[in-house]
């Protein structure tokens, strides 16, 4: 199946909800699916949402996440980080000091290499990758979480190398590959992006 390069969906409007006490901030894009986010340092909600959905499915849409928003907002207030220079070397040297040794494992066991791997402080994001140049970008924060993440991650965006998207291609080869990947994920989804 030839690469289709996805296109960045385009803002259509930006507002305000209130929502059983919570202030939502909602942007409508060209897009399909539904986006929530709590977003440090102020634990400010955000919804990415189709453009043409009603106020009134977002809004069901939160409510139904209420649990899940409050636990957030909660970690957040314990959560009070700043990316210094310092944090930012250090999280790179620990990265790339563990780079050449899970490169040598993974790479044929997933069949694939990256052509270039760039570190950086992505804010919505645990890792991305463009599979018709093979470049990988990986959050600099993995370099100081628990190495398993960053393992998880690589893993992740090497198997895109192979299968753009999360279908049944992608999931059969992480299942193959890494066979706990979904706990890994749910465990790192759990992690703040600073």
């Amino acid at each position: 199946m030839p690469y289709r390069r996805r296109q960045k969906a385009k803002i259509v409007s930006r507002t305000t909800l209130h929502v059983d006490g919570f202030e939502v901030q909602v942007t409508r894009k060209t897009m399909r699916n539904m986006y929530l986010r709590v977003k440090p340092p102020t634990g400010a909600v955000e919804v990415s949402a189709p453009a043409r959905m009603q106020d009134e499915e977002i809004a069901s849409f939160v409510r139904g996440r209420r649990v899940w928003i409050e636990r957030q907002k909660e970690r957040i207030d314990g959560a009070v980080f700043e990316w210094t220079d310092d944090n930012k070397r250090l999280a790179a040297a620990n990265i790339n000091a563990q780079l050449p040794v899970l490169l040598e494992h993974w790479e044929p066991i997933v069949g694939r290499k990256p052509t270039h791997i760039t570190l950086r402080l992505m804010n919505t994001r645990w890792g991305s990758c463009t599979p018709n140049t093979g470049r990988i970008r990986l959050n600099l924060q993995l370099g100081l979480m628990d190495r398993r993440f960053l393992e998880y991650v690589l893993v992740h965006e090497m198997t895109h190398l192979w299968a753009s998207g999360h279908g049944v291609e992608f999931q059969r080869r992480m299942d193959a590959y890494l066979p706990e990947w979904r706990e890994w994920r749910r465990a790192l989804n759990n992690e703040l992006v600073w």
